[in-house]
């Protein structure tokens, strides 16, 4: 319509509709990036989901805001003030009561004053022993009644939403035999019966009392438990004279009847069905207003679901995941724009897993297969990337097989070859041999010299072991992330070009373990000491051994001396500087794999003194060669070395 005024602005609440979708090939991109720079990948993974598409927007921003508003709710008063405000009634009505004996001139005036007088100081025995004074004064006889109905009232309403009107009317035994049916709901519940027609007929009963209507019993049994577990926290939250002043007036308020028994019970049922509440942590609270019991409860009450709302938005339990993030309870806290991140979130961590960049074990999430070989493509293109299938050599031998690699030449058919016939150059020798003898070429006939096979030629397949040092000191001295990037790089270069070699990547501490892609990837650094480079070789050298018609290829990067050693025993034994027994140890494997005919290339990473003359040692012993790389350098030296040794170049 013509007359109609309409204003646009920037979109302000939820995720963005007209946003494009988000390109998940760059966040694994972007993982392989960090990984390959020497981050956890866990660590790697539980950031970009914790992050999002957008900055600001995931779950460390609503950590952050869910943070600062249970700071804010700590500033929002002080938590006595139930006692507060009782004292305050009581200094009132003695001070009403005291004014009207004044006015009367006789011995039971003067006695009450007297017992006025002696009256307790502590607050909830002076308003017990006040219970069946005979008081002078309305004003003051009401002014007591508002201390215990007052402070009854609060403590029914924090426990139960829908008790006002009850209250108003003074129907205490409606709210009692609610809370008698409840219990013995509970406890059926508790036994593992059926309750779902007893809750309905409950609810039938007593609905009234329950505004958020709850539609099953967990959901009423949630609802309650919070309740009370804020109204235990309020106790904890006291000092001892606190709690017991607050404590005495509650029994006074509650009376002699069943209700105080009730819900004692109540509370013990809730808390065996919700244990993981915090039901005994208590709170310092700062400010000036004196809160009522109701209000400190509910205060408590809400910092009890944003701790429950920052563990979730944690996530740092094992298998934890976005779906352990209540949305209901993020939105009551944090309002529907929070609710909707984290349903965006879910869905990236959704899309990530439904497009295969992604799984999911008991400790969380790790790269898939598929990006796996995505991070191995990056590393080997950042290490050498002009490596290409044309550059990639083959060592060769000839063979007799049929199963190899035609190499465009061919020879002449020899008894017993069992390469294919080249049918061109074999009908070509005919039709030449037929017109040199001036006979007609058709029909052509094949004679036994006419025949050709093609050569081929098969690769030899080799058997590598890339030995790595874990130590902590590759990792404090930055090479971490380069030996990670070297051994994707490595173990994607087999995998592709050359799938007949055996790859072994064996990683090594103050003990030495085989490492998968996968596991390559995601381990972490740690502080055990320990370089245990003969424990390494002697599991190349079941690596080698298990494929005897292989080249054995040793590759070894490390940054310091040998350290440790395995004891008859199978035990570790480390110590610094190396003990002899270590160092004979490491060469006695050294020998095994030079008489088996395998050549050790060493990667020597920085200067340590003690490395260097160990390796030169080894060098001379066994044959191999020693590289010192720049640590950037690291991957290229090792790729290309393996590229040499498939061509028979070393």
């Amino acid at each position: 319509m013509s007359g109609n005024r309409f204003r646009y602005g920037a979109w302000r609440d939820g995720p963005d509709p007209l946003a494009p979708p988000y390109d998940v090939r760059a966040a694994v991109d972007e993982v392989g990036e960090r990984v390959l720079e020497g981050e956890s990948l866990r660590d790697v993974l539980r950031d970009l989901v914790r992050r999002g598409p957008r900055e600001g927007r995931g779950l460390d921003d609503l950590r952050a805001r869910a943070r600062r508003m249970r700071r804010e709710a700590l500033r929002r008063g002080n938590l006595d003030g139930a006692v507060t405000r009782a004292q305050q009634l009581l200094d009132q009505a003695l001070a009403a009561e005291r004014d009207e004996l004044t006015r009367h001139d006789d011995d039971s005036a003067r006695f009450n004053e007297a017992v006025l007088d002696s009256l307790p100081r502590s607050t909830s025995r002076a308003v017990e022993e006040l219970s069946e004074y005979d008081w002078a004064s309305s004003e003051a006889r009401d002014l007591y009644n508002q201390i215990l109905d007052g402070l009854r009232r609060e403590v029914v309403e924090q426990r139960f939403a829908g008790m006002k009107q009850a209250l108003e009317s003074g129907d205490m035994s409606g709210v009692s035999e609610m809370v008698s049916d409840l219990n013995d709901l509970l406890a059926r519940h508790a036994r593992g019966e059926d309750t779902t027609d007893a809750f309905q007929q409950f609810m039938d009963k007593h609905g009234q009392f329950f505004p958020d209507n709850p539609e099953n019993i967990e959901e009423l049994i949630d609802s309650l438990a919070r309740r009370a577990a804020a109204a235990e926290r309020l106790m904890r939250s006291l000092s001892p004279q606190q709690q017991e002043e607050l404590s005495r007036l509650m029994d006074q308020a509650l009376g002699d009847g069943p209700l105080r028994g009730q819900l004692g019970e109540l509370t013990s049922n809730l808390q065996a069905l919700r244990p993981q509440l915090n039901w005994g942590r208590g709170e310092r609270m700062r400010g000036s207003q004196d809160l009522g019991y109701g209000e400190a409860a509910g205060v408590l009450g809400e910092i009890g679901e944003l701790d429950e709302l920052l563990d979730q938005l944690g996530q740092e339990h094992p298998g934890a995941t976005l779906d352990d993030v209540d949305v209901e309870l993020v939105e009551r806290q944090l309002g529907r724009s929070a609710g909707d991140d984290v349903r965006r979130l879910r869905d990236l961590e959704r899309e990530l897993q439904r497009q295969g960049w992604v799984t999911r074990d008991s400790e969380g999430l790790n790269l898939s297969p598929k990006a796996l070989r995505r991070l191995g493509r990056t590393a080997l293109a950042r290490v050498f990337d002009d490596l290409s299938g044309s550059k990639q050599g083959q060592h060769d031998l000839r063979d007799a097989g049929a199963a190899g690699d035609l190499i465009g030449s061919s020879r002449r058919w020899e008894f017993g070859d069992e390469q294919p016939i080249d049918v061109v150059r074999t009908i070509g020798n005919a039709v030449r041999r037929r017109a040199a003898g001036g006979v007609g070429v058709l029909p052509v006939r094949l004679a036994p010299d006419d025949f050709e096979v093609a050569e081929t030629e098969r690769r030899a397949s080799a058997a590598v072991a890339l030995c790595v040092d874990l130590s902590y000191s590759m990792y404090a001295d930055g090479r971490w992330g380069p030996m990670k990037q070297t051994a994707l790089a490595l173990s994607h270069l087999v995998a592709t070009q050359y799938p007949q070699d055996s790859l072994q990547i064996i990683g090594f501490g103050k003990y030495a373990s085989t490492l998968s892609q996968g596991q390559l990837a995601a381990i972490d650094p740690t502080e055990e000491k320990g370089t245990n480079l003969q424990h390494a070789l002697k599991i190349a050298g079941r690596h080698v051994r298990r494929h005897p018609g292989a080249e054995p290829v040793i590759l070894v990067v490390t940054d310091g001396e040998p350290t440790a050693h395995l004891d008859d025993e199978g035990e570790a034994v480390f110590w610094w500087p190396p003990l002899p027994e270590t160092v004979r140890a490491t060469v006695h494997e050294v020998d095994h794999l030079t008489r088996y005919g395998a050549t050790l290339n060493f990667f020597m990473l920085g200067e340590d003194p003690g490395l260097k003359n160990f390796v030169d040692a080894v060098a001379q012993r066994n044959g191999g060669r020693v590289f010192s790389p720049d640590i950037q350098e690291l991957g290229r030296y090792v790729v290309d070395d393996y590229v040499r040794a498939r061509r028979g170049k070393r």
